[in-house]
């Protein structure tokens, strides 16, 4: 039985890894971001021609976008077997200085984008009887990291409340929580948003999208991925409020 998933953020970094070892597997895609082109040349530089993979171009913070890849998940005639919500972006301003449009386009596209997608894939997957949905979240969830980290904790919420709701009926949902990752994210945020890092502060795309891949198929609710970041986050549970605080938060 051919197997089907749908990533967002599928033309860059995290998400167009997923999409190339789904691809070896023989998994079809649904590839989706806001960039068409790029979309067109990786499934053209994965699918074959007996088999190619389907193109989605939507943003999808504006409701048109969205809502056609909602109509996409909920399509009973082309099932889709695995949603990774993979989209995202931050916002470097601090939170006095920042825009409020750009906060409500990332809370949307964090945390009311993979709740509406999930709406849209579960009733199909509990039909079905399986299904796996896998939300890209962030060890940021875990900190006072801003307003990225709150959308991030919410994330983190609704993953493990749908995992223990539907794991019974076939659905799993997991949180994947990376760390740093080297991708486009950091240098749309701008080369001077992070303080100079070692090399061993950032973790892999190849890594961590095995390991998600491997969580959501175990059923796991929650995944740090990768080990530098599994080691260090029992520290966010044992640190003294305030010197997570002063770790976590950036001040003047």
């Amino acid at each position: 039985m051919a197997v089907t998933a749908l990533i967002t953020g599928a033309s860059a970094g995290l998400g167009q890894e997923f999409a190339r070892q789904l691809a070896r597997s023989g998994v079809r895609l649904v590839l989706v971001a806001r960039d068409e082109s790029r979309l067109r040349a990786l499934a053209e530089k994965l699918g074959a021609p007996e088999s190619p993979h389907e193109v989605l171009a939507a943003d999808l913070t504006v409701e048109a976008g969205l809502e056609r890849v909602a109509e996409r998940l909920a399509d009973p005639d082309r099932p889709v077997d695995i949603l990774i919500n993979n989209a995202g972006f931050g916002v470097y301003a601090g939170f006095e200085h920042s825009d409020i449009a750009d906060e409500r386009r990332l809370h949307e596209l964090l945390s009311w984008v993979p709740l509406r997608l999930a709406h849209a894939a579960v009733p199909g997957m509990l039909n079905r009887g399986r299904g796996w949905i896998l939300n890209v979240a962030s060890v940021a969830a875990f900190t006072p990291t801003g307003t990225y980290g709150a959308a991030k904790a919410a994330v983190v919420s609704l993953s493990r409340s749908l995992n223990a709701r539907y794991r019974r009926r076939g659905v799993r949902v997991t949180a994947l929580c990376p760390g740093l990752l080297a991708t486009e994210f950091h240098e749309r945020m701008g080369e001077d948003h992070l303080p100079r890092l070692p090399p061993l502060a950032w973790a892999g795309t190849e890594r961590v999208a095995r390991e998600g891949l491997r969580a959501v198929r175990a059923g796991k609710p929650v995944l740090v991925s990768d080990w530098r970041y599994r080691l260090a986050q029992p520290l966010t549970r044992i640190l003294p409020a305030r010197v997570l605080e002063r770790i976590s938060t950036t001040t003047e």
